[in-house]
């Protein structure tokens, strides 16, 4: 469950993905009998799989993560967006307090596991030409096929087909439209994580009032 006031719900759904697309080492999150499990890895997205699209990804066969997931397959993906401390010097209604402005994305849906070679040789190479793209020199995945089946014997694979999609989007929506104007200047003017903040809060909330 995620704490959600409708200042902050956001419902669209290019939005949630492109975080999804752009902050996509992610916290997966399914319960056990006694305690959740929880692991942190790269989720690829394919918007065109199921009505919310599908997440993509794998475990080291070692995490007993996995395992957990075939005796209860429901668990959630939370995507952490930029995020950034916003001071109360920065607005002109006083009085005031800190807060932080931040984007998150929780997917959910039932895991289902994938062992099959060609699905974990699959999944593999998307991973790898999804982060090697953007480089110089991409690195090809070229391995002696040896080596290369032991690396794929170490995992275990999974697809998310999400059943539903959840987003909050904190941005000062609650503040005055100026309010929201003195922010973005200040966080424009700060690191390159509050930039991103500025970023987004111009693309999602100086529209509104």
């Amino acid at each position: 469950m995620i704490y959600l006031p409708d200042a902050f719900h956001e419902t669209d759904r290019h939005a949630l993905h492109e975080l999804i697309e752009s902050y996509g080492f992610a916290t997966l999150i399914s319960l056990d009998e006694t305690e959740p499990m929880i692991t942190h890895l790269p989720l690829l997205l394919d918007r065109g799989r199921g009505s919310h699209g599908t997440l993509i990804g794998h475990f080291a066969r070692a995490n007993p993560h996995w395992r957990k997931l075939e005796e209860r397959p429901e668990a959630t993906a939370v995507f952490h967006g930029p995020h950034a401390y916003v001071s109360p010097s920065w607005y002109g209604v006083q009085p005031s307090v800190p807060t932080w402005n931040y984007a998150v994305v929780h997917a959910s849906g039932r895991a289902r596991l994938l062992h099959e070679p060609q699905a974990l040789e699959h999944i593999t190479r998307r991973l790898v030409e999804t982060f090697e793209s953007p480089r110089p020199e991409p690195w090809r995945m070229e391995l002696p096929s040896d080596f290369h089946q032991r690396m794929l014997a170490g995992i275990v694979g999974f697809e998310i087909e999400i059943a539903q999609l959840r987003g909050k989007f904190k941005l000062s929506q609650n503040r005055t439209l100026e309010d929201r104007r003195r922010v973005v200047t200040q966080l424009a003017a700060g690191s390159p994580m509050d930039q991103e903040v500025a970023e987004l809060m111009r693309a999602r909330v100086l529209h509104q009032r």
